[in-house]
């Protein structure tokens, strides 16, 4: 009897693993919902690159490069997520199967997302300073310093987790 419960509860707790699907379908329409937006800046952009400064031009740019980061990331995010906590996506035959689809485990996918965070902070901070004008008030100035502290928090965080995988990984050779 309390075998036939325990196989019970634990078919229950497997089968949870699809109240995630949801989640990645949610990540998958606000793909959807950046594209609009990459749509509306890159239409913004062409309708003013005639009459708009080159710093303005350099920073839309930037704005649309972090867009396609972001939208990688979510990507990235849904596929690995998915495989590693739903069920294998069953495309391995597929010319256009992305080649890491299928091989980034829980780890990497952690590593993947903090580096296109730092990578999303990089960008942004570059977008402060092309606008950063000649003289800088206190607010300016403290505004600069947190998103240059903040950024290097992620970095930092970046290489902390590097390195607990890392150690992680050469601990579990050993044993």
């Amino acid at each position: 009897m309390s075998n036939m419960i325990e196989n019970g509860i634990e078919t229950t707790i497997f089968r949870s693993r699809w109240l995630l699907a949801p989640f990645y379908l949610g990540l998958v329409f606000s793909i959807i919902l950046l594209l609009i937006q990459f749509g509306q800046e890159l239409w913004h952009m062409t309708t003013e690159v005639l009459v708009a400064p080159e710093s303005d031009v350099i920073v839309g740019i930037l704005a649309l490069v972090d867009m396609s980061l972001v939208g990688s990331l979510l990507l990235m995010i849904i596929f690995s997520g998915y495989e590693i906590f739903v069920s294998k996506i069953q495309v391995a035959g597929h010319e256009d199967r992305p080649g890491w689809m299928g091989k980034i485990d829980f780890s990497g996918l952690k590593l993947k997302v903090i580096g296109a965070i730092v990578a999303i902070s990089a960008i942004d901070l570059l977008k402060t300073f092309m606008n950063l004008p000649d003289t800088l008030s206190d607010d300016q100035f403290n505004a600069l310093v947190l998103k240059i502290s903040i950024h290097l928090v992620f970095v930092v965080s970046g290489v902390m987790f590097a390195l607990m995988d890392k150690i992680a990984g050469s601990t579990n050779k050993d044993h």
